[in-house]
Protein backbone atom coordinates (compact mmCIF):
# COMPACT_ATOMS: atom_id res chain seq x y z
CA UNK A 1 0.00 0.00 0.00
CA UNK A 2 1.23 3.46 -0.89
CA UNK A 3 0.67 5.93 1.94
CA UNK A 4 0.28 9.68 1.57
CA UNK A 5 3.66 11.38 2.13
CA UNK A 6 2.71 12.70 5.58
CA UNK A 7 1.72 9.24 6.86
CA UNK A 8 4.75 7.57 5.26
CA UNK A 9 7.01 10.15 6.97
CA UNK A 10 5.32 9.48 10.33
CA UNK A 11 5.75 5.71 9.95
CA UNK A 12 9.39 6.26 9.02
CA UNK A 13 9.96 8.30 12.21
CA UNK A 14 8.39 5.60 14.42
CA UNK A 15 10.60 2.96 12.77
CA UNK A 16 13.64 4.80 14.12
CA UNK A 17 12.74 3.62 17.64
CA UNK A 18 14.52 0.49 18.90
CA UNK A 19 12.68 -2.78 18.22
CA UNK A 20 9.95 -1.06 16.17
CA UNK A 21 9.38 -2.74 12.83
CA UNK A 22 7.24 -1.57 9.91
CA UNK A 23 3.97 -3.07 11.24
CA UNK A 24 4.38 -1.62 14.74
CA UNK A 25 5.34 1.74 13.26
CA UNK A 26 2.24 1.65 11.07
CA UNK A 27 -0.01 0.83 14.06
CA UNK A 28 1.48 3.70 16.10
CA UNK A 29 1.09 6.14 13.21
CA UNK A 30 -2.56 5.28 12.65
CA UNK A 31 -3.24 5.35 16.41
CA UNK A 32 -1.75 8.84 16.56
CA UNK A 33 -3.86 9.98 13.59
CA UNK A 34 -7.03 8.80 15.35
CA UNK A 35 -6.22 10.75 18.53
CA UNK A 36 -7.97 14.09 19.07
CA UNK A 37 -5.85 17.05 17.90
CA UNK A 38 -5.52 18.38 21.48
CA UNK A 39 -4.07 15.03 22.63
CA UNK A 40 -1.60 14.95 19.73
CA UNK A 41 -0.48 18.50 20.57
CA UNK A 42 -0.07 17.54 24.23
CA UNK A 43 1.94 14.45 23.18
CA UNK A 44 4.20 16.53 20.91
CA UNK A 45 4.67 19.17 23.64
CA UNK A 46 5.60 16.47 26.17
CA UNK A 47 8.27 15.10 23.82
CA UNK A 48 9.75 18.56 23.22
CA UNK A 49 9.73 19.42 26.96
CA UNK A 50 11.40 16.11 27.83
CA UNK A 51 14.10 16.78 25.24
CA UNK A 52 14.67 20.37 26.40
CA UNK A 53 14.56 19.69 30.16
CA UNK A 54 16.49 16.42 30.44
CA UNK A 55 20.27 16.25 30.41
CA UNK A 56 23.17 14.26 31.82
CA UNK A 57 24.21 15.00 35.41
CA UNK A 58 27.68 16.57 35.49
CA UNK A 59 28.74 14.18 38.27
CA UNK A 60 27.37 10.72 37.44
CA UNK A 61 25.90 11.20 33.91
CA UNK A 62 22.46 9.97 34.95
CA UNK A 63 19.64 11.50 32.88
CA UNK A 64 17.99 14.14 35.04
CA UNK A 65 16.05 17.39 35.08
CA UNK A 66 18.37 18.82 37.76
CA UNK A 67 22.14 19.22 37.79
CA UNK A 68 23.57 17.51 39.76
CA UNK A 69 20.85 14.85 39.75
CA UNK A 70 18.69 14.05 42.76
CA UNK A 71 20.80 11.01 43.71
CA UNK A 72 24.10 12.94 43.68
CA UNK A 73 22.49 15.75 45.71
CA UNK A 74 21.04 13.43 48.35
CA UNK A 75 22.72 13.66 51.75
CA UNK A 76 21.40 10.20 52.70
CA UNK A 77 23.34 8.32 49.99
CA UNK A 78 26.50 6.37 50.84
CA UNK A 79 29.22 8.39 49.09
CA UNK A 80 31.87 5.67 49.62
CA UNK A 81 30.21 3.24 47.16
CA UNK A 82 29.74 3.78 43.43
CA UNK A 83 27.68 1.42 41.29
CA UNK A 84 28.78 1.55 37.64
CA UNK A 85 26.02 0.97 35.07
CA UNK A 86 25.87 1.22 31.30
CA UNK A 87 22.70 3.31 30.88
CA UNK A 88 20.20 5.27 32.99
CA UNK A 89 17.63 2.48 32.50
CA UNK A 90 19.99 0.13 34.41
CA UNK A 91 20.24 2.66 37.25
CA UNK A 92 16.43 2.83 37.40
CA UNK A 93 16.20 -0.99 37.56
CA UNK A 94 18.61 -1.07 40.51
CA UNK A 95 16.82 1.80 42.28
CA UNK A 96 13.52 -0.10 42.03
CA UNK A 97 15.00 -2.89 44.20
CA UNK A 98 15.44 -0.48 47.16
CA UNK A 99 18.60 -2.45 48.02
CA UNK A 100 21.34 -0.03 46.96
CA UNK A 101 21.94 3.27 48.74
CA UNK A 102 25.23 4.44 47.27
CA UNK A 103 26.00 6.62 44.27
CA UNK A 104 26.07 5.71 40.58
CA UNK A 105 28.21 6.28 37.54
CA UNK A 106 26.53 5.92 34.14
CA UNK A 107 29.04 5.01 31.44
CA UNK A 108 26.58 5.89 28.65
CA UNK A 109 27.54 2.77 26.73
CA UNK A 110 29.89 -0.21 26.74
CA UNK A 111 33.19 -0.92 25.01
CA UNK A 112 32.36 -2.52 21.67
CA UNK A 113 35.15 -2.61 19.07
CA UNK A 114 32.76 -4.10 16.49
CA UNK A 115 30.57 -0.98 16.78
CA UNK A 116 33.61 1.30 16.90
CA UNK A 117 33.08 2.18 20.58
CA UNK A 118 36.31 2.37 22.53
CA UNK A 119 37.16 3.29 26.12
CA UNK A 120 37.43 6.98 25.18
CA UNK A 121 33.88 6.99 23.80
CA UNK A 122 32.23 6.25 27.15
CA UNK A 123 32.53 7.91 30.60
CA UNK A 124 35.53 5.97 31.94
CA UNK A 125 37.86 8.98 32.39
CA UNK A 126 35.19 10.71 34.46
CA UNK A 127 34.84 7.62 36.68
CA UNK A 128 38.60 7.52 37.31
CA UNK A 129 38.50 11.23 38.16
CA UNK A 130 35.74 10.58 40.72
CA UNK A 131 37.85 7.83 42.30
CA UNK A 132 40.83 10.16 42.73
CA UNK A 133 38.75 13.08 44.06
CA UNK A 134 36.50 11.23 46.51
CA UNK A 135 36.85 8.78 49.40
CA UNK A 136 35.41 5.80 47.49
CA UNK A 137 35.84 2.41 49.17
CA UNK A 138 33.96 0.14 46.73
CA UNK A 139 33.08 0.13 43.04
CA UNK A 140 30.28 -2.23 42.04
CA UNK A 141 30.25 -3.19 38.36
CA UNK A 142 26.61 -3.72 37.36
CA UNK A 143 27.09 -4.26 33.63
CA UNK A 144 25.17 -6.69 31.42
CA UNK A 145 26.64 -10.20 31.08
CA UNK A 146 27.17 -9.65 27.34
CA UNK A 147 30.47 -9.75 25.46
CA UNK A 148 30.58 -5.93 25.64
CA UNK A 149 29.68 -5.93 29.33
CA UNK A 150 32.37 -8.49 30.11
CA UNK A 151 35.00 -6.56 28.12
CA UNK A 152 34.09 -3.30 29.84
CA UNK A 153 34.10 -4.94 33.30
CA UNK A 154 37.56 -6.47 32.76
CA UNK A 155 38.92 -3.16 31.46
CA UNK A 156 37.48 -1.21 34.41
CA UNK A 157 38.74 -3.80 36.89
CA UNK A 158 42.31 -3.45 35.59
CA UNK A 159 42.13 0.36 35.55
CA UNK A 160 40.74 0.70 39.07
CA UNK A 161 42.98 -1.89 40.82
CA UNK A 162 45.83 0.62 41.41
CA UNK A 163 43.45 2.79 43.44
CA UNK A 164 43.29 0.14 46.16
CA UNK A 165 39.51 0.21 46.04
CA UNK A 166 37.38 -2.92 46.47
CA UNK A 167 35.98 -3.91 43.05
CA UNK A 168 32.90 -6.16 42.99
CA UNK A 169 30.57 -7.41 40.29
CA UNK A 170 26.90 -8.14 40.72
CA UNK A 171 26.00 -11.82 40.58
CA UNK A 172 24.03 -13.09 37.62
CA UNK A 173 21.85 -16.13 37.80
CA UNK A 174 18.43 -17.63 37.47
CA UNK A 175 15.27 -15.57 37.76
CA UNK A 176 12.74 -16.58 40.43
CA UNK A 177 10.41 -19.26 39.11
CA UNK A 178 12.78 -20.45 36.37
CA UNK A 179 13.36 -24.12 35.65
CA UNK A 180 16.99 -25.30 35.63
CA UNK A 181 16.47 -27.45 32.55
CA UNK A 182 15.59 -24.38 30.44
CA UNK A 183 18.48 -22.20 31.61
CA UNK A 184 21.38 -21.67 29.22
CA UNK A 185 24.89 -22.69 30.27
CA UNK A 186 26.15 -19.14 30.86
CA UNK A 187 23.21 -18.24 33.12
CA UNK A 188 23.61 -21.48 35.05
CA UNK A 189 27.37 -20.97 35.40
CA UNK A 190 26.79 -17.43 36.68
CA UNK A 191 24.22 -18.70 39.18
CA UNK A 192 26.74 -21.22 40.54
CA UNK A 193 29.56 -18.62 40.65
CA UNK A 194 27.33 -16.11 42.44
CA UNK A 195 26.20 -18.57 45.09
CA UNK A 196 26.29 -17.49 48.75
CA UNK A 197 26.17 -19.20 52.09
CA UNK A 198 22.74 -19.87 53.64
Amino acid sequence: MIYPKSIAALIEQFQKFPSVGPKSAQRMAFYLLKMPKAEVEKFAKTIIEAKENTFACDVCFNMSSTNPCEICQSASRDKTTICVVSETKDLIAIEKTNEFFGLYHVLQGLISPIDGIGADDIRIKELLHRLTENDVKEVILALNPSVEGEATSLYLSKLTKPFGIKITRIAFGLPVGADLEYADEITLARAIEGRREM
